[in-house]
């Protein structure tokens, strides 16, 4: 078998070579692994200040994704010496080394791997025990979609409101969203997620039609999970800003909250990468302040 044409690139004084540039990843639309590096390249600066301090998983799609995927936490020992690893959670049998995505050229590397999802922990580097922020994971069970997410991201945030807890929401990129609530003060993983849970049980008892906290997944039918399990320290979830790999290269992508209650009301919410570089360009980054905002979640019985 032939070798990869290789293409050398300079990127913020870092050399990195390209291949199979004219791959097509998403077939549906034609769109090429060329136009995923590009996109990464562009997005990096928004995008970093979210990942570069966090051991990130890598979800590579080698040959597009009408093909097979998989999720590689251990970052390869092929990486150049300009990227960097953090010790992560890991597994049972104890912590790996991730990948440390900290430059506009790391996360071009990546993007030459067909790692198209990038997923990143609520923890930082070096404080794997310490979430930075919490997050409410909304997976709809069909025929529910998107509309009821941003019905029911509206009522978490009503109840978040009550107790002083500023939070931002994104779409998955695929069919269902997020809301973070960043945190920035000491706290432990299992403080959050016995909170996320206490918060999806008083929803659930409230509007018992639409939401649901049980895991089972069986009980999801046209209703709304609020997965409050991510906040875990193993757990981790899709980057803002990240790709996807479903049949068109959609994105991740932070939504104001006007924009939440119109999705909530049946306006489209699906944006693709272009649309998500316009949106950057036009509005700039609706997370920057996930990343330094301090808050600290209420203590049962505080």
């Amino acid at each position: 078998m032939a070798e990869p044409e290789r293409v050398h690139v300079e990127i913020d004084g870092h050399r990195l070579a390209v291949t199979n540039l004219e791959k097509v990843m998403y077939p549906l639309v034609g769109f090429t692994k060329a136009q995923v590096i590009d996109y990464y390249a562009r997005i990096a600066p928004t995008m970093l200040p979210h990942i570069a301090d966090r051991g990130v998983t890598l979800r590579r799609w080698p040959d597009g994704v009408t093909a097979d995927s998989f999720f590689e936490k251990r970052c390869p020992s092929h990486r150049p010496g300009w990227v960097g690893t953090c010790l992560g959670p890991g597994d049972r049998r104890g912590g790996i080394e991730y990948c440390r995505l900290d430059s506009v050229a790391a996360l071009a590397w990546t993007a030459n791997l067909a790692a198209l999802e990038i997923h990143a922990p609520m923890a930082r580097c070096g404080e794997v025990d310490a979430p930075t922020m919490l997050v409410f994971d909304l997976d709809p069970g069909a025929p529910a979609t998107i509309v009821e997410c941003c019905q029911v991201a509206l009522e978490i945030r009503d109840i978040l409101d009550t107790v002083g807890l500023v939070s931002y929401a994104k779409t998955s990129g695929s069919k269902g969203m997020q809301l973070y609530v960043p945190l920035n003060t000491p706290h432990e993983h299992e403080h959050a997620s016995d909170f996320a849970l206490a918060v999806a049980q008083l929803l659930e008892k409230k509007r018992p039609d639409l939401i649901l906290s049980n895991m089972n997944r069986k009980l999801r039918k046209g209703k709304v999970f609020i997965d409050w399990s991510q906040n875990s320290r193993h757990k981790t979830t899709i980057a803002p800003y990240s790709m996807r790999g479903k049949d068109r290269p959609t994105v991740s992508t932070p939504i104001s909250w006007d924009e939440v209650a119109d999705g909530g009301d049946g306006e489209p919410l699906g944006y693709e990468t272009e649309d998500v570089l316009r949106r950057v360009d036009a509005l700039g980054d609706l997370f920057a302040d996930t990343v330094e905002r301090q808050q600290e979640l209420p203590v049962a019985g505080g």
